[in-house]
């Protein structure tokens, strides 16, 4: 570790850690302290090591630096939602949010600076992808989300959602760290089944997950039942069609058998129809789908062709899935207000 480039002290292992400091004469013991804080303490910077003496906060500063995430700016929703916008080490911005409602508290995190994906529903798809999150950024993402979660309401989060800002299975391996380290016991602790990965639809790395056999969850941005209508507001369906993704999600859950959701947006005159109804209960017997959430459309500045239908037109819509006996639930939107809900974060501001 002397080699003059300094490391990341997020992304060493306990064990590099460990032969760290026995080679510059400390107690072994010394590394699991740094590690807790690291990990368990959410230290940003090594004077924030309190049991440490000066002398080696010193050493560690000299071979090592901690990328921490700080806060931009945080909206407060008049229903109780949080936006915190994060500045990382090179002044990027990437959104995160906190959602709680009397049964959860759930983070929703970004896991890219922008994206590549271009939904033209969607705020960020409109922005570039400047680059992806490394798997510490996205954990101290989350732990600032807990710590203002046991703040603002006495409560650890209950659930993360990869939901934010980016593709996360265009940045699998770190999303992957990621989980690994909230799920771990020096982690946040939390069970995998509490973690759902949002994805546009990329059958690749849906077959991949299957591989590796993950306990988390998977939701698949679906938005339309057709490939014509998938094509035009979801570019990525051009090479991963409806065929190629039903055939990746059985792959998924015949390797892990963890829970399927399907994302629906509704909007107005576009999939909102008997006709749309009907070839989403198509597409739901072709995959087993625990549930389909149906979601409000929010608007974004970047994009005034969408809006979201009347009442009546969505209940109708709900009314032909809960007839055809598809497990559906209709999603509210939540921190509209602050341009904190589905759809809508883009740093603006």
């Amino acid at each position: 570790m002397k080699n003059g480039e300094k490391r990341n002290i997020r992304q060493i292992t306990l064990p590099e850690l460990e032969a760290y400091f026995l080679e510059i004469g400390e107690k072994k013991f010394r590394a699991k302290q740094v590690h807790e804080w690291v990990w368990q303490k959410n230290a940003q910077t090594f004077d924030d090591m309190t049991n440490l003496g000066k002398e080696l906060r010193t050493k560690l500063v000299e071979y090592f630096f901690i990328h921490g995430l700080d806060i931009d700016t945080t909206q407060y929703s008049n229903d109780g939602t949080i936006k915190t916008r994060f500045r990382t080490h090179d002044k990027h911005l990437v959104e995160g949010v906190l959602i709680p409602t009397d049964e959860r508290t759930t983070a929703c995190v970004s896991s890219q600076i922008g994206c590549s994906l271009s939904c033209k529903f969607c705020a960020t798809g409109f922005m570039n992808r400047e680059r992806n999150l490394d798997y510490d950024e996205i954990y101290d993402e989350v732990m600032k989300i807990n710590q203002q979660s046991e703040e603002s309401f006495n409560r650890k989060l209950s659930n993360i959602v990869f939901m934010g800002m980016g593709e996360p299975l265009l940045n699998y391996s770190n999303v992957l760290k990621a989980i690994e380290r909230i799920t771990a016991p020096d982690g946040l602790a939390m069970s995998p089944r509490r973690i759902t990965v949002s994805t546009a639809g990329v059958a690749k790395m849906i077959k991949k997950l299957g591989d590796d056999k993950v306990r988390f969850k998977l939701a698949l941005s679906l938005h339309a039942a057709n490939d014509r209508k998938r094509n035009d507001i979801m570019p990525i369906n051009e090479t991963n069609n409806l065929k190629t993704l039903v055939e990746a999600l059985n792959y998924f859950y015949k390797e892990t058998g963890s829970e399927i959701t399907f994302e629906y947006i509704l909007f107005k005159n576009f999939n909102d129809s008997t006709t749309d109804a009907e070839e989403l209960i198509k597409l739901y017997r072709q995959v087993p789908v625990d549930l389909i959430n149906i979601i409000e459309y929010n608007p974004i500045d970047n994009s005034d062709r969408f809006a979201k239908p009347d009442e009546e037109t969505l209940n109708k819509f709900v009314a032909l899935l809960e007839k055809n006996k598809v497990n559906v639930r209709v999603r509210r939107s939540r921190g509209k207000d602050i341009d904190a809900a589905c759809g809508q974060l883009a740093n603006k501001g």
